[in-house]
């Protein structure tokens, strides 16, 4: 999916548990698979897990998750990963990786889930939950997103331009400016997961029951979380959502830019490579340019 992408198999991962955490060499370990970009999973017996950067960009989010998730794990209402061991580049392998525990569930999406209302409204206590914890004045936890939209701006114009082959560039222009238009977030930075995506959201019992890949956290605009609204709600749900957390009209216009913004850069970028995700940036796109036509 990426230049410089690294690849990793079963028989390098093994050999990196021998060589710095035996204790769990002799379980098995198989591969899955999933829609994620920035890393390899390998189930490791039934508990655990092992997450490994595909990319050199991944690389610094394994300690950021292993520093921080255990701080914000206590005042969140489900769970979220579990760090159990920080590995080193080794067996011709160049990055930390970690080993966590697993965390059962299948992907939360309205069909796996019992009711799209309460699914919604989960989602809103879970972002609430988040944005109150505590944020440190210090060593804070950098990502890509959270700061001013404008500062996406040049490159999602080009990406715009690049989703020429789906979608009416000027449409999604006019969708862009409007955000860009709307008052810049001018409280105390928030806590954002700031990737709340299908695949990154797991259910059970019909139930959202856990929040999983942490590499985009940092701190900064609230609208970034708001980015379920579109790329996992429907026209109906997404209005209990927007009820439950009550954002302000200029931070609900941020946060449809935002949708707008990953989107349109993600599909032209992993159209070929990643379909599942390519799928998944079209349906946001169309669910932002179906909301404002209403």
């Amino acid at each position: 999916m990426h230049e410089a992408e690294v690849l990793v198999d079963a028989a390098q991962v093994a050999r990196l548990l021998a060589a710095q955490c035996p204790q769990w060499a002799a379980l098995a370990l198989r591969r899955v698979l999933s829609a994620g970009t920035d890393n390899a999973i390998f189930r490791l017996g039934d508990d655990l897990l092992v997450r490994l950067p595909r990319i050199g960009w991944a690389a610094a989010d394994v300690v950021k998750e292993t520093t921080w998730l255990p701080r914000l794990a206590p005042s969140l209402p489900v769970p979220i990963p579990e760090p159990l061991f920080v590995g080193q580049p080794g067996e011709g392998f160049p990055f930390s990786w970690a080993v966590y525990r697993w965390l059962p569930g299948t992907e939360a999406a309205l069909d796996t889930v019992r009711d799209g209302h309460e699914f919604a409204r989960d989602l809103a206590a879970f972002i609430q939950a988040l944005r109150r914890v505590p944020t440190p004045t210090a060593d804070l936890p950098q990502g890509s997103r959270g700061g001013p939209l404008l500062e996406r701006d040049q490159g999602t114009r080009e990406a715009i331009a690049a989703c020429a082959p789906v979608f009416d560039p000027a449409q999604l222009l006019a969708v862009w400016e409007e955000a860009l238009a709307a008052p810049a977030w001018a409280g105390p930075p928030t806590w954002l997961h700031g990737d709340l995506k299908p695949g990154n959201l797991l259910a059970q019992a019909g139930r959202l029951s856990a929040v999983i890949d942490w590499g985009a956290l940092t701190l900064g605009d609230p609208a970034v979380d708001l980015q379920p609204a579109w790329n996992l709600l429907d026209t109906s749900t997404r209005a209990t959502f927007r009820a439950a957390l009550a954002p302000d009209p200029a931070t609900w216009a941020r946060g449809r830019g935002w949708a707008l913004s990953i989107g349109a850069v993600a599909w032209p970028y992993y159209q070929h490579t990643n379909t599942e995700l390519a799928a998944i940036s079209v349906r946001q796109i169309e669910a932002v340019l179906t909301e404002r036509l209403q």
